[in-house]
């Protein structure tokens, strides 16, 4: 992985400003490089949605990829776990499952311990939209790491992971109604926990 002064002279590069050091010797130096690269990683995300190469480029918005992620990772699950595992509250996972519940790639079943709850359930439509979409990105970040060593990924992916799960355990002490609720906990540039689904 480049160090901190290439990167921020890439962006200069690119026409976009640098971070300035806030001259309070090296160590705010770096956390403002640091600052900068993660904001200009979130709109650099926002602006391509992450959304992968090919036909299914950017037909997948952020939420609904979340959403049928978690589903598949976690298995079939009721809107408040659900709401709970992203971070985010049960009107905002409510309002985000209604079209996918209208597209066919999520299902409403009955819990199977108990027939009177209703549990979220990942559709083989929505399995298989999802593998596409997976596919997708998974290229994409293959074309813009292409220069990187496994082990660099591997690194950035083990910093970054670290690092969303730092913001997320700092949303989780916020007092209610810090984080608005629709907010983002669930639904960063690279929200996704763990490692093991490509993205």
């Amino acid at each position: 992985m480049p160090p901190i002064q290439d990167m921020t002279s890439a962006a200069s590069a690119a026409g976009e400003e640098p971070a300035e050091p806030s001259g309070g010797g090296s160590g705010s130096a770096l956390l403002d490089a640091l600052q900068h690269q993660v904001a200009l990683f979130a709109r650099r995300a926002e602006q391509t949605r992450m959304g992968g190469v090919g036909q299914v480029r950017n037909s997948m918005d952020r939420a609904a990829y979340l959403l049928l992620n978690r589903l598949d990772q976690e298995g079939p699950m009721g809107v408040k776990a659900l709401a709970a595992g992203m971070g985010i509250d049960s009107s905002t996972v409510t309002r985000q499952v209604a079209p996918l519940v209208d597209t066919g790639l999520v299902k409403r079943t009955s819990h199977p311990e108990d027939g009177r709850a209703v549990v979220l359930q990942l559709s083989a439509r929505g399995l298989a939209r999802l593998d596409e979409v997976r596919v997708s990105r998974r290229a994409l970040m293959a074309q813009v790491t292409a220069d990187w060593t496994e082990e660099e990924r591997d690194s950035f992916t083990t910093l970054l992971t670290r690092l969303n799960g730092a913001f997320s355990a700092r949303a989780a002490r916020l007092p209610a109604g810090d984080v608005e609720p629709g907010g983002e906990a669930g639904e960063g540039p690279a929200a996704e926990e763990g490692r093991g689904t490509p993205s």
